[in-house]
């Protein structure tokens, strides 16, 4: 890892951490988030995945949106913390993805190196 990829990778996990902070306190069933990068692709291969404990509590969650048609409180949080370190995402949706605990344990036993992989 180059050093300036280091300083980006520094620089997303404290925005990240904070955006996770909030959203623990905040919304149901939230448990954490994590974030994959290419760093020769980036911003373009920055993907953040948000974890909810049931897939009951994320379809609650994704429902209070979907109806409104509007973006999701975690999108517009990372997507605005993005933007307070310099990086513009084109398409915030296509970085931001939704995963469970309960999935997880179904289909790779709770390894989430395996699923994330």
């Amino acid at each position: 890892m180059r050093k300036t990829d280091k300083k980006i990778e520094n620089q997303l996990r404290l925005v990240l951490t904070g955006v996770c902070e909030t959203a623990l306190k905040q919304i149901e069933g939230f448990q954490w988030l994590t974030h994959i990068v290419e760093y020769t692709d980036f911003p373009n291969s920055l993907k953040v995945i948000c974890i909810f404990d049931t897939n009951e509590n994320l379809a609650d969650y994704v429902s209070n949106y979907a109806p409104k048609k509007t973006e999701d409180e975690l999108t517009s949080v990372i997507q605005k913390k993005l933007q307070e370190m310099g990086v513009n995402v084109k398409n915030i949706s296509g970085l931001v993805g939704f995963d469970t605990e309960e999935n997880c344990a179904k289909e790779h036993n709770g390894k989430w190196n395996d699923r994330l992989g």
